[in-house]
């Protein structure tokens, strides 16, 4: 699906999940390169940047977005920016990316001056909503941090370790779609600074700058979940171990207890105490008695 969009003397394309005759003719109507028409068909493995002579064409792949319903980890936008000409190409539906198409033609309709001389703003100004939306959704993993360490402190550590487990995933999802964009913008603002000149020379550190944003606050989740890790565990484990050790001081008093049990069950011709008045209880009073001492042992040693 191709949608287009002007201003002024400016325009962008945003292309979702394009087919071989639209892109042949954007090729056709932009003057893009075969090579650069072969990539947009379909998804990239690596990020990169590639400076030609009427285009620099850029791509980047960004955590998939929580409200985009797919099932990939990432999703991938070709940036093909010329002088007055953005083409945005993406194989699934990017919020950010629809947010931005309403905001640009209400810019146009008000016909407002802010937007730039040439495309090289519109991918400003594009590329900073997507970081933009970015920090919103890490902002929403920081929520979920929250949550979990008070459900930690409540005492609710099995019900947290799935929740710790899907967190880790999706900063580790944020890891890996943005490791390289600081090395792709860096090489962009060479070619940025080649293609438009110095009048956007003052734009490209605001762009990385947006990227430290983003690494920062995936350092900072990443480091508070693993310290809640380390608590939830160290929690979980002295649970399990006062488990264990209550199990093991009631197996350690009712062994003696079935031993005498068993004595006093053996079939032999002659066993003391039974037989006399109240024999039953006498020897459940022993038993009881054995118990209680027991118990004042383990009190003095503290495992109780």
């Amino acid at each position: 699906m191709v949608s287009r969009y002007k201003h002024k003397k400016l325009t962008w394309i945003d292309i979702e999940s394009p087919t071989e005759s639209e892109l042949q003719n954007i090729v056709l109507e932009f003057g893009l390169m075969p090579s650069v028409a072969d990539e947009l068909k379909g998804p990239s493995l690596k990020p990169k940047v590639d400076l030609y002579k009427n285009f620099i064409y850029l791509i980047l792949h960004f955590p998939a977005f929580k409200h985009s319903h797919i099932s990939q980890s990432n999703q991938e936008v070709d940036f093909v920016i010329g002088r007055n000409f953005l083409i945005t190409v993406h194989y699934d539906a990017i919020d950010p990316i629809h947010k931005f198409s309403k905001e640009f033609e209400i810019e146009s309709i008000l016909d407002k001056e802010d937007i730039g001389k040439h495309a090289g703003f519109i991918f400003f100004h594009l590329i900073k909503k997507l970081y933009k939306s970015l920090q919103h959704e890490l902002e929403f993993i920081g929520d979920e941090l929250d949550e979990v360490e008070n459900k930690i402190f409540l005492g609710k550590e099995k019900e947290v370790v799935g929740d710790i487990s899907e967190i880790s995933r999706d900063l580790l999802d944020f890891k890996q779609a943005t490791s390289a964009h600081q090395e792709v913008l860096e090489s962009f603002s060479y070619a940025a600074k080649s293609f438009f000149g110095k009048n956007f020379e003052s734009h490209t550190p605001v762009i990385i700058n947006e990227y430290y944003k983003i690494s920062k606050a995936i350092s900072y989740h990443r480091e508070s979940l693993l310290e809640l890790r380390a608590t939830n565990d160290s929690l979980l484990s002295t649970k399990q171990n006062e488990a264990m050790k209550i199990l093991a001081i009631m197996a350690f008093v009712t062994f003696p207890l079935s031993l005498v049990a068993s004595i006093f069950g053996m079939n032999t011709a002659y066993l003391p105490i039974v037989g006399l008045k109240g024999d039953f209880w006498i020897v459940v009073g022993f038993m009881a008695f054995l118990a209680f001492l027991f118990f004042l042992f383990f009190k003095k040693k503290g495992w109780l």
